[in-house]
């Protein structure tokens, strides 16, 4: 594991509608933010018109900066970058703002131009998944920022369009239907009719606002936004019947923020506009943006290349497991079982060894809850929502958990019977490899576990230093039930490469 131990990092982003300060425990490839606040200063508003920042919005602005650097001095934070987008960008009076923030807090602030916003937030969608495909969307406040992403590379073309939430919701409250033109104009001229990849990844809290109400108006057997998928077809009808509400219906849909429901109209529309341009297939919400894309672009290149989600596994459990280095012990182990994997399958193994420990300090008749719980519900990046279940799976059942145990539904139904037999399979194993050897690497190291078409055997080239006993034949029982074999047997062998003796 990657981290850069210089001390917490903070980026303030000063956005057209908020300000926001987010301190990360670390400047790493899968930070965790330890402090997250946001003031609603409206640099934007009245923008259009006078094309000035309010001196209201100033100074709320500058005070919310003053908390923030206080805060962040408090907390020890080692670096604080600040960051300022369309509001600042656009208006006349923005250079006065910035030179009051460096004068009165001592920091810089880096303006960002439309084209470097809209990479930082696709920047944001490689640091927040695995290996993404599609077309970027950043829906702020004053603009919308798109950018083509292919893996860890972001597309030379970067489209920043004036269509923010807010300018969009001043003019619906005129005529709404010469909105919708305007904005199909003006993405027929900027965007292509089509992707060349059938992800579009919706990022900014507008829409993280839709996907909270479509997930709890669906009853999404996971409520976290980040890695929510739903199909194109789908989200624009969703998005059409959102932004024919008013405001009364918007305040009375469930889950949603009492802060976006100003401006939630106008993300649908958006929202509908573009899928009906380039037509993607999938619709996916990121939770990380332009910040995490700052973050991310500070990162050494041999960081970057990391793997978000193993990355955050191992920082998550570290702390909590007794011997960290069991982790990397259980992979080794459990190779052996799983001899045709796919790359997901095998970072998903991964994640889950080193997480197999998390909950070993709680009482037994809750582990294997407790554990599942935590697991669908923390910020762990790079997975999607049934790749996030089959996670929490997999630790539930290294804890002895059932597959008909309640707590697993409705998840479990986003995974097929399969993947949920090989999560099962999985954690079996990681619950006899952890009983079998007290959870200490070098006593693991001595057996090896494999599958015949008849049974499932534990070899054991120690047996003397560490016998077996009747809770590791129980838990190999348990494994060999998973697999869906009827036997299992403990076989002593002179060397893990030899002759059973």
């Amino acid at each position: 594991m990657a981290r850069d131990d210089d001390g917490h990092y903070a980026v303030i982003d000063i956005g057209s509608n908020s300000v926001r300060l987010v301190v990360y425990d670390h400047l790493g490839r899968a930070p965790l933010p330890r402090f997250n606040e946001k003031s609603l200063c409206g640099l934007g508003d009245g923008l259009a018109e006078s094309n000035r920042l309010a001196q209201e919005a100033i100074d709320l602005t500058l005070h919310a900066l003053h908390r923030y650097t206080a805060v962040a001095e408090a907390m020890g934070v080692g670096r604080v970058d600040i960051i300022a987008t369309e509001a600042v960008r656009r208006a006349k009076n923005g250079p006065f703002l910035v030179n009051a923030i460096e004068e009165q807090t001592g920091l810089k602030t880096h303006v960002l131009s439309g084209k470097e916003e809209a990479r930082f937030a696709a920047l944001g969608v490689v640091a927040g998944f695995h290996r993404p495909r599609g077309l970027v969307g950043d829906l702020g406040g004053g603009s919308l920022d798109l950018a083509q992403v292919v893996i860890d590379r972001v597309g030379d073309q970067r489209i920043s369009l004036p269509i923010g939430a807010l300018p969009i919701t001043d003019a619906m409250a005129e005529d709404a239907a010469a909105v919708k033109r305007r904005l199909d104009q003006l993405l027929a001229a900027e965007l292509p009719s089509a992707l060349p990849f059938p992800r579009f990844y919706a990022v900014g809290g507008g829409w993280r606002a839709l996907a909270r109400v479509h997930m709890a108006m669906n009853d999404a057997p996971v409520k976290i936004a980040h890695g929510y998928s739903i199909d194109a077809e789908n989200a624009r009808e969703f998005a059409k019947s959102i932004r024919r509400l008013d405001r009364t219906a918007i305040a009375a849909l469930p889950n949603v923020p009492s802060r976006r429901i100003k401006t939630l109209r106008a993300a649908a529309l958006v929202m509908d506009r573009v899928l009906k341009r380039i037509k993607p297939e999938k619709v996916v919400f990121s939770a990380l943006g332009l910040r995490e894309g700052w973050l991310y672009h500070q990162l050494p290149d041999p960081a970057r290349d990391l793997d978000p989600l193993i990355e955050g596994a191992w920082a998550f459990a570290t702390p909590r497991s007794r011997i960290p280095a069991f982790g990397d012990a259980l992979v080794r182990w459990t190779d052996p079982l799983f001899p045709n994997e796919s790359e997901k399958q095998r970072r998903l193994r991964i994640a889950a060894a080193a997480l197999s420990d998390m909950a070993w300090s709680d009482h037994a008749s809750v582990q294997a809850k407790l554990s599942f719980e935590r697991i669908i519900q923390f910020p762990f990046v790079g997975l999607d929502h049934p790749e996030r279940v089959y996670l929490g799976a997999a630790v539930h059942a290294r804890y002895d958990g059932r597959l008909d145990d309640p707590v697993l539904q409705p998840a479990l139904s986003l995974l097929s019977n399969k993947e949920a037999q090989r999560a099962q399979i999985l954690g079996r194993a990681m619950l006899l490899g952890h009983r079998f050897s007290g959870s200490v690497p070098e006593i693991l190291d001595t057996a090896r576990i494999s599958v015949e078409s008849d049974r499932v055997c534990l070899s054991v080239s120690n047996t003397e230093s560490v016998p077996d006993s009747e809770t590791v034949r129980s838990r190999l029982r348990g494994l060999a039930k998973a697999v869906g074999v009827r036997r299992s047997e403990i076989v002593k062998v002179d060397s893990l490469n030899g002759e059973s003796s």
